[in-house]
């Protein structure tokens, strides 16, 4: 990544009749950048990445992408963006090499059978190529969905939820290509639900009900949450978590494995709160570390639903 920004916006709003799905949001994204978006249902994240680089208008707001103006140079950023959507669009009926071609074909691309042999071999799919999409496994269709969003050469790339329904081995391949775009210089928007997934973008946004929360490195919104988490194991957790959920400064308990997390967003209370538990016989406690998952449920259950 270097200082250049792909993405500076602010202020930016849109609404669908009465409910304003995306309020007052801005945003600066450097070039080669894997930036996340996160959030529930619901919560505006596919309407913000689109509003980002032209793709739907806004209601209010300002700014640029790829250099050029949201609201009035649409066009002009169009060409340049990757859009790979949540279901596959490809033809089930055409082979990889022929749905490439199909893609070539629809962007005019000159030497249009070298940009598909080239694509084919930097994705992986030469052995495939003449495979038929609709036989393709999930991870597949995903690998071939990519190709068919970089083969022109974008410099932004948008992934609206890119691996839902695919294994997690496919999800780690997927990623790893995804970081050497981005290590090319491809800019790269990327919606999820994913922790995991979370964790490899350099940046993320979390976003409830058209409200930006909270963004940066995941390492900066972990540390700066607030959050404090201890562990415990012992026997009949059911209980104990019952008990434990009813005490003053302890915010959520969580299952993991064969332990509980308990977590409060005020330190000294929560130590107060489990310290008659810290020496109840049977019971082991560690400190442990607050995750990315355990800041957001927390800023979900600060976030009040838009649409009530």
């Amino acid at each position: 990544m270097n200082g250049e920004l792909v993405i500076d916006v602010e202020g930016m709003s849109k609404s669908f009749g009465p409910h304003k799905v995306v309020n007052n949001f801005g945003i600066q994204v450097p070039k080669g950048c894997i930036y996340g978006f996160l959030g529930p249902n619901g919560s505006g994240k596919t309407t913000t990445i689109r509003l980002l680089c032209g793709l739907l208008t806004p209601d209010a707001g300002s700014g640029t992408c790829l250099g050029y103006d949201v609201i009035h140079e649409t066009d002009l950023i169009k060409r340049q963006v990757g859009y790979m959507t949540q279901r596959f669009s490809l033809y089930d009926d055409l082979s990889i090499e022929e749905n490439l071609t199909f893609v070539g074909r629809m962007y005019g691309m000159a030497d249009r059978a070298a940009k598909v042999t080239d694509t084919l071999e930097r994705l992986g799919l030469v052995a495939r190529r003449k495979q038929l999409a609709g036989t393709l496994s999930g991870g597949w269709k995903q690998r071939l969905a990519l190709a068919s969003c970089i083969m022109h050469a974008p410099k932004l790339l948008l992934l609206d939820e890119p691996t839902a329904g695919v294994d997690p081995q496919a999800r780690r391949d997927f990623w790893d290509q995804i970081h050497i775009l981005a290590d090319q210089g491809l800019t790269i928007l990327v919606s999820t639900h994913y922790m995991d997934e979370a964790e490899r973008c350099h940046q993320i946004a979390y976003i409830a009900y058209g409200e930006l929360l909270v963004h940066g490195p995941v390492g900066e919104i972990v540390a700066g949450s607030g959050i404090a988490t201890w562990s415990v194991e012992g026997k009949d957790q059911i209980s104990l978590a019952s008990e434990l959920r009813h005490l003053t400064g302890v915010d959520r308990v969580t299952a993991f494995g064969r332990s509980l997390h308990v977590s409060g967003i005020d330190a000294a209370a929560l130590e107060t709160a489990i310290a008659p538990y810290q020496i109840r016989p049977g019971l082991t406690w560690t400190r442990g570390e607050t995750s990315l998952e355990d800041v957001f449920i927390h800023l979900m259950s600060q976030a009040t639903d838009n649409i009530q």
